[in-house]
């Protein structure tokens, strides 16, 4: 299980989401994007834009995906 989540989410407070991540173990992943909203989108002053934000994202999904795969194949 992988999870994606900005640091600003208001909708998913990370001091409950982490204890529940810790609890899953090796089953969960979780993944911060630092400024990034529920929607992944950041304010101007943290010098990022959201695109850069999202090629992240998916970037953290690619690599997990991956990951899975190789291990799924061994």
């Amino acid at each position: 299980m992988l999870l994606l989540q900005g640091t600003r989410d208001a909708l998913a407070d990370l001091g409950e989401l982490e204890p529940v991540v810790h609890s899953l173990g090796h089953r969960a992943t979780l993944r911060l994007f630092e400024d990034a909203d529920h929607s992944f989108h950041v304010p101007a002053r943290s010098g990022r834009k959201d695109a850069e934000v999202l090629s992240e994202v998916l970037d953290a999904f690619a690599a997990w995906a991956a990951k899975l795969r190789t291990s799924r194949a061994t």
